[in-house]
């Protein structure tokens, strides 16, 4: 049998010693928990953009500007422990509808405990519009 030592063997717990961690609190702004929700969104297969027409419209200008709004389309409550987050999405033609909000819905609650640490109440997901791509058509982001 090898020689082996280690915490374990010698009958103390394996445990590695916590860092100190200074006392203070974090804020994460709205804005901040918003973004992260939209770059979420926006990665779902099926998701052509975000927002309502006004919204869209705007966003359009602000890409021509070279200046996007991660933002757009999305509105998010945050509380102490807690988030709750609605997303207006135009859906690529053909998905499933379902399917495309259900993707949006996981991916943004995934992004909600992953990287803001707090709890998703709900997301709300509004599918606003269908794109139908023709020909002529890029994508958002090519634009």
């Amino acid at each position: 049998m090898a020689n082996v030592t280690n915490a374990a063997q010698a009958g103390t717990p394996a445990v590695a010693p916590r860092e100190a961690v200074a006392p203070g609190t974090t804020t994460i702004e709205d804005a901040v928990v918003a973004k992260i929700a939209g770059i979420a969104a926006r990665e779902v297969s099926g998701v052509y953009a975000l927002g309502g027409g006004a919204a869209r419209m705007v966003g359009a200008i602000r890409d021509a500007l070279n200046t996007s709004d991660l933002t757009q389309g999305i509105s998010v409550e945050v509380g102490e422990t807690q988030v709750a987050v609605d997303v207006t999405i135009v859906a690529e033609y053909p998905v499933s509808l379902q399917k495309v909000a259900d993707d949006v819905r996981a991916a943004i609650h995934r992004a909600m405990v992953d990287f803001v640490g707090k709890e998703v109440t709900e997301v709300n997901v509004t599918v606003d519009d269908v794109h139908i791509a023709t020909g002529d058509d890029a994508a958002p982001d090519e634009r």
